[in-house]
């Protein structure tokens, strides 16, 4: 099962040093309209073809508008070796609740 973690928390862990990548994979539509600093934004499709792009060797975290779409990329990181991976819960909506409200919500 993927590890689920919220936008507190994930903010909570890189505050404390922890380093983690945070892979986008929403449309670019959606990136346009909503986006979060420094995340890697590679929509879900293109995943297969562009792993290359990410570090598997540092804890990364899958966001969405919602969470669906990141569990299952989770999911398919994890089979293809991914270590450390967690769905963001809540997806881009929730960021918006909880970190920063700045970010449009859609």
């Amino acid at each position: 099962m993927i590890q689920q973690i919220t936008p507190t928390e994930f903010l909570r862990r890189c505050d404390a040093g922890e380093l983690w990548q945070l892979l986008d994979v929403r449309e670019m539509w959606e990136i346009s309209t909503a986006s979060i600093e420094d995340a890697i934004c590679i929509p879900m499709g293109e995943i297969p073809s562009r792993l290359d792009e990410l570090d598997d060797s540092v804890p990364l975290a899958v966001i969405c508008h919602s969470g669906v779409r990141s569990a299952q990329v989770a999911t398919f990181l994890s089979q293809r070796g991914f270590k450390l991976v967690a769905n963001m819960k809540g997806g881009i909506d929730a960021w918006s609740i909880e970190v920063d409200e700045n970010v449009p919500r859609y």
